[in-house]
């Protein structure tokens, strides 16, 4: 959709390209001399030859072997075999630097918030979301922390023996965010690792790299030098390198199971690895003959086309019965229909340009298979074409012998099915890869209750009458299958990235005179029953 740096209001306007030519390392913002790579908005604007065009954002580091052996020299000294300043710190003092972080990360809100819509593409209420969930998160997880360090404050005995079990960090973390959700769901994985006294290797997705620039300056000012460090470029020249090191301890990743895959294989100590993985889904709706049909078509839209259906917690196929599938599609098609296609900062815009240049030729590649093997493109705009975008195409009647039954497509194109037995699409389910979550529509408690006993064991959430989705994000969130490896949630990332490790002493008069005298100078940073306010 074109458009002209005049219809832009000023404050979301690109005054001046970011050249991130300074990356963090060791504890130094250094200059990066070497190769660029120029960052693109889809979004496209008037260029000097008066084309319209991608619109230039700004360029980044190019790095390769070299860069990406330094960023892990750094970590692996700071780290220094569990000795290091960070691991060892107090939890109190993590906390404070982690507080440090956060309140120099908002103020940068307005320049991330900007960058999210033009980096993206996603629209204006939902790049505000994000990063003030991402600073409710940073500030629950410090939160859960406190409770944590608190219930760890004590000693148990049992057998003759007293226990101080704390939790510790597991080492050098390799952190790779996704592109959809750049700042929340990669701070879900670096935040947790960091304040649990890991050291972190961070490398940002392909999309969505500006928008990191303003907070270098807060990792730098926050933590000890080498905690975090912040690589550019390609994975396979960056990160492939430092796992062939063997020397990580931590694969955190959210993406696709095939990059995790290829990730791990490069480790020479798979075993050895720990893995934080939240990876793909096609997360089902199953809409019964009792559902409430407008409440389901509301859902239905929220689930399967928020930002464009580029979520792994999309709605990815939808099941309707046969007795009320017509109704429901010419509701749901008309809904989809309406929906308003434009720039991020509009109004009243729910579907926005698609980053990846390559993807409305997959989408239609979609559609064509399915149309090729009996299905319908069943709204008046469904595949409608622009530079950047595909209109939304609702296909029905999808079967198993279409690519977009079995991929998860990841952008504006949803495949619906009709059953006349529930048993069609639980056995669907359970015959998939994946298992994160399903949306399950329906009123009769006597049908929804052995529906969702079983559900329970085929996925990890069972959303009720509504769109599935990650948050609240003190809640699990996790997959079975490909979709997820850990869990991650504010409670239980601060355990995905830690190990339970205690001092164990036999009750006897000469050790409990050494832990009183522990306890009582305070000279131990692990032994310790300070209460944290």
């Amino acid at each position: 959709m074109p458009t002209t740096q005049v219809a832009i209001p000023e404050k979301y306007q690109i005054q001046e390209l970011i050249k991130q030519n300074t990356y963090l390392v060791n504890g130094e913002l250094k200059e990066w001399k070497g190769e660029m790579t120029d960052v693109f908005s889809s979004i496209r604007t008037e260029n000097d030859k008066g084309e319209f065009a991608p619109t230039l954002l700004g360029s980044i580091p190019r790095m390769q072997e070299e860069a990406a052996q330094e960023a892990l020299s750094a970590a692996r000294k700071a780290y220094d075999k569990g000795k290091g300043v960070w691991p060892t710190m107090k939890v109190a003092e993590r906390i404070t630097a982690m507080e440090t972080f956060v309140e120099i990360m908002k103020t940068k809100r307005e320049e991330v918030v900007k960058y999210l819509m033009w980096e993206i593409g996603k629209n204006l209420p939902d790049s505000e979301k994000e990063f003030d969930r991402t600073v409710e998160y940073i500030y629950d997880t410090i939160e859960d922390y406190k409770q944590m360090d608190r219930d760890s404050a004590k000693f148990h005995k049992n057998s003759g023996v007293y226990a101080h079990i704390r939790r510790g960090p597991l080492g050098v973390v390799l952190c790779l965010g996704p592109y959809n959700y750049p700042l929340n769901e990669t701070f879900a994985l670096l935040i947790p690792a960091i304040i649990m006294g890991n050291v972190c290797i961070f490398k940002p997705a392909k999309h969505g790299v500006l928008l990191l620039s303003p907070l270098l300056e807060a990792f730098h000012k926050a933590f000890p030098k080498g905690v975090v460090n912040i690589v550019y470029g390609r994975g396979r020249e960056v990160a492939a390198p430092i796992m062939q090191s063997g020397r990580i301890d931590v694969l955190a990743l959210i993406g696709n199971s095939k990059s995790a895959i290829a990730l791990q294989d490069q480790h020479p100590n798979k075993n050895r690895l720990r893995l934080v993985l939240g990876l793909e889904a096609k997360n089902p709706a199953i809409i019964l003959p009792d559902a409430d049909l407008d409440l389901a078509v509301d859902e239905c839209i929220a689930g399967t086309l928020s930002f464009n259906g580029q979520r792994c917690t999309a709605l990815k196929i939808v099941y309707v019965h046969d007795e009320i599938k017509d109704a429901f599609l010419q509701k749901y098609a008309a809904a989809v229909d309406a929906l308003k296609f434009g720039n991020p900062w509009e109004d009243g815009v729910k579907l926005t340009p698609l980053p990846e240049p390559g993807k409305p030729d997959y989408i239609q590649e979609l559609i064509d298979d399915a149309v090729s093997k009996g299905a319908k493109v069943i709204n008046k705009k469904g595949g409608e074409v622009s530079e950047n975008f595909i209109f939304p195409a609702v296909l029905f009647p999808v079967n198993k012998e279409m690519r977009v039954y079995h991929e998860e497509q990841f952008g504006p194109v949803v495949p619906v099915l009709s059953f006349s037995d529930i048993e069609e699409p639980i056995n669907d389910i359970a015959d998939s890869s994946y298992g994160q979550q399903v949306s399950l529509f329906g009123k009769d408690v006597y049908s929804l209750a052995p529906l969702i006993d079983n559900l329970v064991n085929l996925v990890c959430r069972v959303n009720l009458n509504s769109s599935c989705q990650r948050g609240p994000d003190v809640y699990p969130f996790t997959g079975r299958k490909d979709s997820a490896v850990s869990t991650l949630s504010v409670h239980d990332a601060l355990r995905s990235f830690s190990i339970r490790t205690f001092v164990a002493s036999k009750d006897n008069e000469h050790n409990n005179e050494i832990l009183a005298k522990l306890l009582a100078t305070k000279v131990s940073n692990f032994v310790s029953t300070d209460y944290i306010l």
